[in-house]
């Protein structure tokens, strides 16, 4: 039987209860238990009411038992025609799997000790018109299960667990920075400059100012407004947008964690990070250890180092005062973007990152000593200016986090700015000219409001940033960053389709 004729079966079913004056969507439910609670504190003979939806049903002459499901569990159904009367008997007929109904009744268990409800009373809450997929045993269509997510979480309990994970591990880095003394803040996700990180902004435009808009590539600088301000110990937990690509590790909007505290530098940082980590992990997984695609990832403290200095020198033989022409010619002797003519310092960043990923090992590790041409909005190392107090987070060759000391010399911050505004020009005129897209954010205009906050006077301090759903993927164990978003991008489904 194809979809259209269940449908119409469904429909029809709606049409015979309707005539019979029974509401199929009432508007209120009365008071009732979950179905984790009824388990976990189960008494026979208690008399409850439950909610959930039907996910078997087996009519067994005058009685049928059902499996009925909410968000906590999963608990069996015993209907008796005769008890339930001939009216509700008659209603029992038109039930389908996927039916959301509330059942009162008895708690017993069975002679084979399965706990139970006796349904002495029942009431449809709302008439599925499409069965559950697969005959109920999941979505196997990967494509199909992002782009229909709650049948997905319908059917499979394993990606329902996935977001209750995600959502634990959210609760437990806020009850961490809570205790730390953290106070947490929104900021705004619409900005007249995009700033605060590297990246190719979404933009809009608001009709009341007519002004041109971009939602946020990162909250950084709002937040450090913040320490300005006097707030010393700040975090967001904040949803970003980059205009760029999707992989297995990229989602155009995604979910950051970025936390400042004053008199701190990259440092405390680095303890922060890792006491945070092994806090959330110790909390949701129950041990300070992961296993992520077959490999174990150990995270006992303190974590290993590796300077992206050395790095780089030892592999391409670049070396922190090469301009982007000199790194650019020593990227082409081992191979790699020979096809170009120029590339930015940035562009050669993401080169450079991309290729030693793949080298980096699988417990945590800090990568330090970038180049301070390469962090706009750090301080740079008292001994040696070209290079910078940051670092960033690699788990099983994942970049996790990143942070820095903060720069907070406001005529430093205004060179820095003028300066990649005029690497971001040069970089896009010749991405124009070779009918390339620039990756970069289109920022023609330094940002004086923040310039104007840091000059006002910012307490040195230290910034982190660590991306939620990648740290999810991990504690999950989820190859995809798509597997840890409820509702990822999609491309259109005519396109898909299509394969356009």
């Amino acid at each position: 039987m194809d979809i259209n004729e269940i449908v119409q079966q469904r429909i029809a079913k709606l049409d015979a209860l309707s005539a019979k004056n029974v509401a199929l969507y009432p508007a209120s439910v009365s008071a009732h238990d979950t179905i984790g609670q009824v388990l976990s504190n189960f008494e026979e003979g208690k008399k409850v009411t439950l909610c959930g939806r039907v996910m078997a049903n087996r009519a067994h002459g005058k009685v049928n038992f059902m499996d009925l499901r909410d968000t906590t569990g999963k608990i069996q159904l015993y209907v008796k025609r005769d008890i339930v009367g001939e009216e509700k008997a008659a209603i029992l007929e038109q039930l389908d799997i996927a039916d959301i109904i509330s059942a009162s009744g008895e708690l017993f268990k069975t002679h084979t000790g399965e706990f139970t409800l006796k349904v002495l009373d029942f009431a449809i809450l709302s008439k599925a018109l499409r069965p559950l997929p697969e005959k109920w045993h999941g979505l196997k269509d990967v494509e199909l299960r992002y782009r229909q997510r709650y049948l997905d979480l319908l059917s499979n309990e394993e990606v329902k667990k996935v977001f209750l994970l995600r959502a634990k591990v959210i609760r437990s880095i806020r009850s961490f920075l809570d205790a730390e003394g953290f106070l947490e803040v929104e900021t705004p996700m619409m900005h007249d400059i995009a700033g605060g990180a590297a990246g190719r902004p979404f933009k809009t435009f608001h009709n009341e100012y007519s002004m041109d808009l971009f939602l946020r590539i990162a909250p950084e600088l709002y937040l450090k407004r913040l320490l300005v301000g006097g707030l010393d110990r700040v975090y967001e937990i904040n949803r970003s947008f980059r205009n760029e690509g999707v992989s297995t590790r990229h989602n155009p909007e995604f979910t950051m964690l970025e936390v400042y505290q004053a008199y701190a530098d990259y440092e405390d940082m680095i303890d922060l990070t890792q006491r945070l980590i092994c806090h959330v992990a110790k909390e949701v997984l129950g041990k300070e250890e992961l296993s992520y695609q077959g490999k174990t990832i150990e995270l006992k403290v303190p974590w290993n180092r590796q300077s992206f200095a050395g790095l780089v020198k030892d592999r391409f033989g670049i070396e922190p005062q090469d301009d982007a022409e000199g790194m650019l010619k020593k990227l082409q002797a081992k191979g790699f973007a020979r096809d170009r003519d120029r590339l930015s310092r940035s562009q050669i960043n993401k080169i450079v990152e991309d290729t030693l990923e793949q080298d980096i090992q699988v417990n945590p590790v800090f990568i330090t000593d970038y180049f301070s041409a390469l962090c706009p909005l750090a301080k740079n190392k008292k001994d040696n200016p070209l290079i910078s107090e940051r670092f960033e987070l690699y788990m099983a060759g994942m970049e996790v986090a990143n942070a820095y000391s903060e720069l907070n010399d406001p005529l430093e911050q205004r060179r820095r700015f003028e300066e990649e505004i005029k690497d971001l020009t040069e970089e896009e005129n010749k991405s124009e000219d070779n009918g390339l897209p620039s990756n970069r954010q289109s920022q023609k205009n330094v940002d004086d409001d923040y310039v104007l906050a840091l000059e006002h006077g910012m307490p040195p301090a230290g910034g982190l940033g660590i991306g939620i759903d990648r740290l999810v993927m991990l504690l999950a164990d989820q190859p995809s960053i798509r597997d840890v978003i409820l509702f990822p991008l999609l491309r259109p489904q005519e396109q898909q389709e299509g394969k356009v």
